[in-house]
């Protein structure tokens, strides 16, 4: 049995009762206080899940980075959440030893120089998009901006059709928020198997395609690549490309929702960057982790483990909360505001250990040349007078985000 023990645990069980955290959307729209009193009462919660299995939520910035950084004993092998896909996804769900195989082939295509590259069509594309309502006064970022940003940018990437994306949009929906009654998990799990059976025959068929005519592409490296000296499977291909929908697709769009609504009720952090643009990277950082848009990830464990002085079981399933992490103050100074010129920023926004994002670094690209652009060309907006975001949980992803400006 592994032993970590950094503490006492204040409380175990069904505190905030039990996987309240997770379902109330009142957390999603002000996640704080709920993260705060996870930390400071109950670190550690052991209780009975909605799965069907005890469930444990980790809340506290030392013990999340030891879980994240210990696939071994926090796994994210396929039965921790099950999406509706057909196949793990890849590299996500697939644990070292093997892990590194896959990150071995994926990590060059999102290498650093490589969408460094990148960044002369995202400001191109930026610039077009707000082309398209500058003059109007008014838009829906989420609808005008937030979304078609990196979904055009992904869709190049891969080599696909533009007139594919809204029914990307609703396979992505579908999966990362079905529209059924909340807590009915049957209901959702039918939705995710029918989208995983429509996303396979999609990608069967665009695979397919690129082997006979291959292109300069995402989807035609995929499809030819290889692991160990063989050709990859049908069954690894598939969970490939479908992890980088769901990656290309959401995060980022869920991150320009949450920086611009932050930005839209903080006139002085906004003035901030308007001000010295220079401050830009280290304001999309410090964003990143204050609003931690992907709140939480799932694990199950693996191994009997002794966590801040609580027993968790092999077989329990667990929620690593991220948000809760990133806002802990024993790592952050004045954890819940917001400094562009804070240091050492170890935020987990990202992940951490084996797992750790792999589109990291092409979002921060499309992050940064997206506040740029914009707040060079619309330094004052608000969000109008009424208005009340909602935002999803897991992913903090508004609906709606209406701005304003003369």
């Amino acid at each position: 049995m592994t032993t970590y023990d950094t503490g006492t645990n204040a409380n175990t069980g069904d505190f905030l009762n039990g996987d309240s955290v997770l379902f109330d959307p009142s957390v999603a729209n002000d996640p704080l206080a709920a993260y705060e009193r996870l930390r400071s009462k109950c670190p550690i919660s052991r209780g009975d899940g909605y799965s069907g299995h005890p469930h444990v939520i980790v809340s506290r910035y030392e013990d999340v980075i030891w879980a994240l950084k210990h696939p071994e004993v926090f796994s994210s092998a396929p039965d921790a959440i099950d999406i509706g896909q057909e196949q793990k996804l890849i590299p996500l769900q697939v644990d070292p030893p093997d892990h590194a195989k896959y990150r071995r082939l994926l990590d060059p295509e999102f290498a650093p120089k490589r969408m460094a590259a990148l960044e002369p069509s995202i400001r191109v594309l930026v610039k077009e998009l707000i082309d398209g309502f500058i003059e109007r006064g008014e838009c829906d970022v989420h609808e005008e901006f937030a979304t078609p940003l990196p979904s055009a940018v992904f869709l190049a990437l891969m080599g696909w059709p533009t007139s594919d994306l809204p029914m990307f949009l609703s396979w992505r929906d579908d999966t990362v928020r079905p529209d059924v009654p909340a807590g009915d998990f049957a209901a959702a799990a039918a939705v995710r198997e029918r989208v995983g059976h429509e996303l396979s025959e999609y990608f069967d068929q665009k695979v397919a395609e690129v082997r006979r005519a291959p292109k300069d592409d995402l989807l035609t490296r995929v499809a030819h690549a290889e692991v160990e000296g063989r050709p990859l499977t049908r069954e690894e291909t598939l969970g490939i490309l479908h992890l980088l929908l769901l990656g290309g697709l959401d995060t980022v769009s869920a991150t320009l929702d949450c920086a611009f609504a932050y930005l839209a009720n903080h006139p002085d952090r906004r003035q901030a960057i308007v001000d010295d643009p220079s401050l830009m990277s280290a304001a999309v950082e410090e964003l990143l982790r204050q609003q931690t848009p992907v709140m939480m990830v799932v694990r199950v464990l693996k191994e009997d483990c002794h966590l801040a002085g609580v027993q968790v079981k092999a077989g329990d399933h667990a929620t690593i909360l991220i948000g809760a992490a990133n806002t802990d103050g024993a790592e952050f100074s004045d954890a819940n505001g917001v400094d562009f010129a804070r240091e050492a920023n170890r935020h987990l926004a990202f992940g951490a250990g084996p797992h750790r994002c792999l589109g990291s670094n092409l979002a921060r690209t499309e992050l940064r040349v997206a506040l740029e652009e914009w707040h060079r060309r619309i330094p004052d907006y608000r969000i109008p007078d009424g208005t009340e975001l909602t935002y999803s949980l897991g992913i903090r992803q508004t609906a709606h985000l209406p701005l304003v400006w003369s």
